[in-house]
């Protein structure tokens, strides 16, 4: 990995982006990365509605730089980690993905949504930043964190998108010294051929992340519900494990006449995962070709 890489963190000074500054520090210790706190300034912002016309944009600014040096100061003080900031202009979600990619991001970390945004839903920003980014996206959405990562949580179903995540779920479990726990949801227990493809994938992906060094359990789930339950289903096996601090899913993407789009699961999985879940743009991973997986 570059040593010019850094974690990015946008923040707007809410509960989320903090804790997403928290979780991004132990992030950055393990990736021997810096992290580049991030405000976009936008003219319908917060900050812009707590002072006057009087007092003009620049007041405005130097306020909020102040109130970022500070929380840069304080977290990188707390966890000895370089923490640069800076402001951007312009449209949120957009230059969030444009300042990534000019400071070579390895990750972006940031809370589903903001202070002006209804809590359990996914923000728009942070929508349009799953939709967009090039780089692996951690959302943060529940309060209560690890300071490091035990275990990551893989569903995988039998398409070919999602097995693409495999790769990035063995680097990230090197680099936090984690099991990764692989998963498949079964609902046609009469279909033999889907019992047998699922079996076959789940023996493949474990053997595949075993012969990588890395501890590696799998299990299907068995369900009397339909697949609709699909993402309760994961998460609630999740929080019945106990020590699952990652979940690895793919922002399905697709390009036509619409740009992209994010696919249903993935919005429901973000919307109400308590646990951080890091989303994967597919073009960011090549297909595993060993062994017929």
């Amino acid at each position: 990995m570059s040593e010019l890489k850094n974690i990015l963190v946008p923040i707007d000074f809410n509960q989320k982006s903090l804790i997403a500054l928290e979780q991004a520090t132990h992030v950055a210790k393990l990736l021997k990365h810096d992290i580049m706190l991030l405000y976009v300034h936008e003219e319908t912002g917060i900050f812009s509605k707590i002072f006057s016309d009087s007092q003009g944009e620049d007041k405005v600014l130097e306020t909020i730089q102040l109130k970022m040096d500070e929380i840069a100061q304080q977290f990188s003080n707390k966890s000895g980690i370089l923490i640069k900031s800076m402001i951007a202009k312009g449209k949120i979600p957009s230059k969030i993905v444009e300042i990534a990619e000019m400071t070579d991001s390895h990750i972006i970390i940031m809370g589903t949504n903001s202070e002006s945004e209804a809590k359990k839903t996914i923000g728009a920003n942070t929508h349009k930043v799953l939709r967009w980014a090039k780089c692996p996206v951690i959302t943060i959405n529940g309060i209560h964190h690890e300071n490091g990562c035990r275990s990551i949580l893989l569903p995988l179903d039998l398409s070919i998108e999602t097995r693409q995540k495999v790769t990035k779920a063995i680097e990230m479990a090197k680099i936090f010294g984690a099991t990764i726990k692989v998963v498949s949801a079964l609902w046609s227990k009469g279909d033999k051929e889907i019992v047998s493809k699922l079996n076959l994938q789940l023996n493949m992906v474990h053997n595949y992340i075993t012969e990588r060094g890395v501890n590696c359990q799998s299990e299907i789930i068995e369900s009397t519900e339909t697949e609709k339950t699909l993402i309760p289903i994961v998460l609630k096996y999740a929080e019945e494990q106990g020590d699952i601090d990652l979940i690895m899913i793919m922002t399905q993407k697709e390009v036509g006449w619409i740009e992209y789009f994010m696919d249903s699961n993935a919005q429901e999985m973000i919307r109400i995962s308590e646990i951080p879940v890091m989303c994967i743009a597919p073009k960011e991973i090549g297909i595993i070709q060993s062994k017929g997986f």
